[in-house]
């Protein structure tokens, strides 16, 4: 376990001698470097939380046909359209989102060098600035000032967090949106699974809705719980959560397909 995670567990439990523990010179040199936990934490979001929309709008699309009275087949049909067609959208989504963010940071950073290099005095003291509202005076912000603009990329660094409040994300887009469709096809096949299963098992083929509102709601509060991993809240809260959303927008679909049941094919 790294030492980012037994602070985090730590700060969970409220227990000041782990935390202790955890913040000794000797644990925090003898750390990994965090952001490789932090990155793995972006993909890992981007696969939960796909996970979670898929399960919530396909069995929706579930609970709408059952409402509705309608065959198995519509089930496949309508399940296996909104499966793919919200699966890429999600993913086109996530990518032109990470890559226009990307895009957005790189030419802030290309115009803050452009600056540094042109206009050195003027950036200096943006600096200064920056560091005497954090309360540095006299010596000490001259000297902060002298350090930091002594190395390019740390001057650079400094203005894109301090002056643009832009914390650069080093996420490949294109395994962001491979994750989230990924994610989102596995999570979104469990409510039809369940329910063309139970369809053409003996015993079930009356009771297919719920059979497959059982399956589904399993699997929502589990992986409700397994957002805990991103949100750090309990697991047991996450997927309460996650379970509470997802029966409710189901709910929504089969009240409507409900209503409007005859009337479709009419």
């Amino acid at each position: 376990m790294s030492r980012l995670e037994k602070a985090r567990q730590a700060y969970a439990r409220q227990d000041l001698e782990a935390a202790r523990a955890a913040h000794t010179p000797e644990a925090i040199s003898g750390s990994a470097p965090e952001e490789h936990e932090e990155e793995r934490g972006k993909y890992l979001s981007d696969a939960v939380y796909g996970a979670s929309d898929g399960i919530v709008t396909t069995f929706a699309v579930v609970a709408g046909v059952a409402g509705a009275a309608l065959s198995p087949a519509i089930v496949l049909i309508l399940g296996l359209a909104n499966l793919l067609g919200d699966g890429f959208s999600m993913a086109a989504g996530a990518y032109l989102s990470n890559r226009s963010e990307q895009d957005y940071q790189r030419k802030e950073r290309e115009r803050e060098l452009w600056e540094i290099e042109h206009f050195p005095e003027g950036e200096r003291e943006e600096i200064r600035e920056i560091y005497a509202r954090k309360g540095f005076t006299g010596q000490d912000l001259e000297r902060a000032v002298a350090i930091i603009t002594s190395d390019r990329e740390r001057w650079v660094e400094t203005m894109m967090r301090e002056e643009l409040q832009i914390i650069e994300e080093r996420k490949d887009p294109l395994r962001a949106a491979l994750t989230t469709f990924v994610s989102f096809l596995i999570g979104g096949i469990i409510p039809l699974v369940g329910y063309l299963a139970a369809a053409r098992l003996p015993g079930l083929a009356d009771h297919t809705f719920a059979v497959a509102s059982v399956v589904t709601g399993l699997t929502m509060f589990g992986v409700g719980a397994a957002r805990s991993l991103v949100t750090h809240k309990p697991w047991w809260l996450t997927g309460c959560e996650m379970f509470l959303v997802g029966s409710l927008a189901a709910a929504v679909a089969y009240f409507v397909g409900f209503m409007l049941k005859g009337t479709i094919l009419a």
